[in-house]
């Protein structure tokens, strides 16, 4: 089993197997042999500052498994209850002044809407693997699993470097904006601690000349990259001096958050004039479309120089709710899919740079209905092209099966990028690569038991799945 959890009886290897009993048995067997496979993680949003400080505390219950975790703040809204209610302060650092079992007591009240969701499975996974807690949490039981959990979390087996170890991360990935100036990176590298956190490039209010402050960031980049950005020649010197930064404290990989994958390039001289409308304030909804569709082939360009893996994650309408986010600002569950066009859209970047040795492009969609109509044919054709595994809303496991079933055929699995926990929540990370191993060892048992491939086939995969090819699409073999 993973090493943050102890021996595991065959009995308790069958969770989230299916009902068959020759398909279980054999997804058991799989499973068993990637159990203790180390983690990779190379896409999250986990705070680096977590590991800089070997007494870093988690803080409360709620402080560690509730207020960073999206799904759980949008299940509790969908009934009514307040994000005041929850303590969660708005932008003027008010309305955070509830008690904090107060709070814990109208999540248990209400766990049960997490019945059947991913939420609902990880954090039951969190409870009883984590911190060796076996009773379902509800409204009765509430303040006596606060305590276990918050005595826990005065441990110095609960610090964040000791869970790191414990949970076998090899790798773990933040995302950090471009104009980061990566001082927790810095100071882990100096501390001289073994765990390995690496930083990821994501540059999205910059090339998005609609962002809120936009001019401001644009004034932040030229602090942190030396470059005085007036123009569009050194707004690009500073991006590339900013990715050298990156790079240079281990990044592999860009991060790209988009509505719309649209790609479109256009001269340097119609660039400049649309970048300086927009330094004086004067650029339209169509400007800004048209620079952020430039500004991802000029990602492409640089990413096939500097050897970067660019990802692009694309289809979620942020912020849908507007007073929320006047609020409470973003990343507060408010976020919600919308339909996506790959095919006609990629191609102006992909005829560039879709056979280039060194450029390599993960695509991640919450659209799954272009899994097998656009991203497995052209990751099936473009050595460039990765899937990225299900994101978000589909991380469950009937939206792993989906995408096994939908993708596979036409791209295969050496041309996915294998799996990624994608969370803020940092004690979840060993729970949804549990779901993920376990949802792939069961759909490789039904192909086994079809005849599609054969079982030493199915275990190569299973390593490949779990492991070997979020390794290899991300380069996490290079130090």
């Amino acid at each position: 089993m993973l090493a943050y959890m102890t021996q595991v009886s065959r009995e308790k290897a069958t969770r989230f197997l299916g009902p068959d009993s020759a398909t279980r048995d054999l997804a058991v067997d799989l499973y068993l042999q990637i159990a203790n496979l180390p983690l990779l993680c190379p896409h999250g949003h986990v705070d680096p500052a977590l590991f800089t400080d070997p007494d870093y505390s988690f803080g409360s219950p709620v402080d560690l498994l509730l207020l960073p975790d999206h799904y759980l703040l949008r299940m509790l809204r969908s009934q009514g209850i307040s994000y005041e209610s929850l303590g969660i302060p708005d932008r003027q650092g008010s309305g955070g002044q509830i008690e904090h079992r107060q709070i814990w007591q109208i999540f248990a009240d209400n766990f049960h809407l997490f019945r059947a969701t991913p939420s609902g499975i990880w954090l039951t996974l969190e409870l009883e693997d984590v911190f060796g807690i076996t009773e379902k949490l509800n409204g009765d039981n509430a303040q006596g699993i606060y305590d276990q959990i918050a005595a826990h979390l005065e441990t110095k087996a609960f610090r964040p470097r000791a869970l790191f170890e414990r949970f076998a991360i090899e790798v773990l990935c933040t995302t950090d904006a471009a104009t980061s100036a990566l001082k927790d990176h810095k100071v882990l590298k100096e501390t001289g601690w073994k765990g390995r956190v690496l930083p990821t490039f994501r540059p999205d209010t910059l090339v998005n000349i609609e962002a809120p402050s936009w001019d401001l960031k644009i004034e932040k980049l030229s602090q942190v990259s030396g470059i005085a950005v007036g123009d569009y020649a050194s707004f690009l010197a500073a991006l590339e001096q900013r990715r050298a930064a990156f790079k240079a404290l281990g990044a592999t990989a860009t991060d790209h958050g988009l509505r719309s994958a649209a790609t479109q390039s256009m001269d340097a001289r119609e660039a400049e004039a649309l970048f300086r409308r927009a330094l004086r304030g004067e650029a339209d909804e169509a400007d800004a479309e048209a620079f952020t569709a430039h500004m991802l082939i000029e990602m492409a360009r640089m990413s096939s120089e500097d050897g970067l893996v660019m990802q692009m994650h694309v289809g979620a309408f942020r912020n849908h709710d507007t007073n929320l986010f006047e609020r409470y600002g973003s990343d507060r569950g408010a976020d919600i899919p919308t339909s996506v066009e790959f095919t006609r859209n990629l191609r102006p970047l992909l005829e560039r740079y879709g056979h280039h040795a060194n450029f390599r492009l993960v695509l991640f969609t919450l659209d799954e209905s272009v899994y097998a109509r656009e991203l497995a044919p052209l990751a099936g054709y473009y050595p460039a092209v990765r899937i990225g595994p299900p994101w978000w809303f589909h991380d469950s496991l009937n939206g792993i099966e989906r995408f096994l079933e939908q993708v596979s055929e036409t791209a295969g699995i050496y041309n996915l990028a294998g799996f990624n926990d994608d969370t803020r929540a940092f004690p979840s990370i060993p729970a949804r690569h549990e779901v993920w191993r376990r949802g792939v060892c069961n759909w490789l048992a039904g192909l086994v038991l079809r005849g599609v491939v054969d079982e030493t086939e199915a275990a190569e995969m299973a390593v490949a799945l779990a492991y070997q090819l979020a390794k290899d699409t991300y380069r996490l073999n290079e130090e």
